[in-house]
């Protein structure tokens, strides 16, 4: 359910900030909350409230790196506390080869805390490598794996199942250009309650196209 901000009118009545939205948002029990654009320090706060809140939360923000991105968060004029960011589960870069005009995923990171007044650190999972176009695995994923154990109780071979298993449904869906909104929602909304069902498609599928 997209909600828009709205400025203030000439007489400076009626403005709808994000924070308006964000707690609109909430009394609607949403399981994901998608935030634009990060630019400012409201918008950074209202974004980490969000996540305080519990909940799945996106959002964007320019930075070429994840590490820039730290840098953007902690510095002026967004000035955020590095225990805020620490709430950040995994960073993706996006990137445009304006050259070949192609748009890659250049990483995905970790944003790690650091031990005592140690600075924030970032441990890159995946990196785009640009000459042959492929992406390499450069790290292990530390904060993933312990958040999930805590949280569901899988051990890491239950999990690195799990993401084999979503993984083969992304493919299938990606064969079959189920790539609009509505169409993904639903397959989403039908793994949570018929798992094993939306897999045994997904894996049919892709069986029966290798076969072919």
């Amino acid at each position: 359910m997209p909600l828009l901000t709205r400025n203030a009118n000439a007489e400076g009545l009626g403005e709808v900030t994000m924070l308006d939205l964000m707690v609109t948002s909430l009394r609607m029990r949403p399981d994901r909350i998608l935030l634009g654009e990060m630019r400012t320090q409201r918008e950074a706060e209202v974004l980490f409230e969000a996540m305080h809140t519990g909940h799945s939360v996106y959002s964007t923000i320019h930075a070429d790196t994840a590490m820039q991105m730290i840098r953007r968060l902690t510095a002026p004029p967004m000035n955020m506390p590095p225990t805020d960011i620490e709430s950040v589960h995994l960073a993706v870069v996006q990137y445009r080869d304006r050259r070949k005009n192609l748009r890659r995923t250049l990483e995905i990171c970790e944003i790690l805390p650091g031990a005592q007044d140690e600075a924030l650190s970032v441990n890159v999972i995946y990196r785009w490598r640009p000459r042959d176009d492929t992406f390499d695995k450069v790290g292990e994923p530390t904060k993933f794996l312990k958040e999930l154990n805590l949280h569901t109780g899988m051990t890491k071979d239950e999990i690195l199942a799990d993401q084999k298993n979503r993984a083969a449904i992304l493919k299938w869906m990606v064969k079959n250009k189920l790539n609009d909104i509505n169409s993904v929602g639903k397959i989403m909304s039908m793994y949570y309650s018929q798992p094993d069902e939306i897999l045994e498609i997904a894996k049919s599928s892709l069986a029966a196209s290798k076969v072919i």
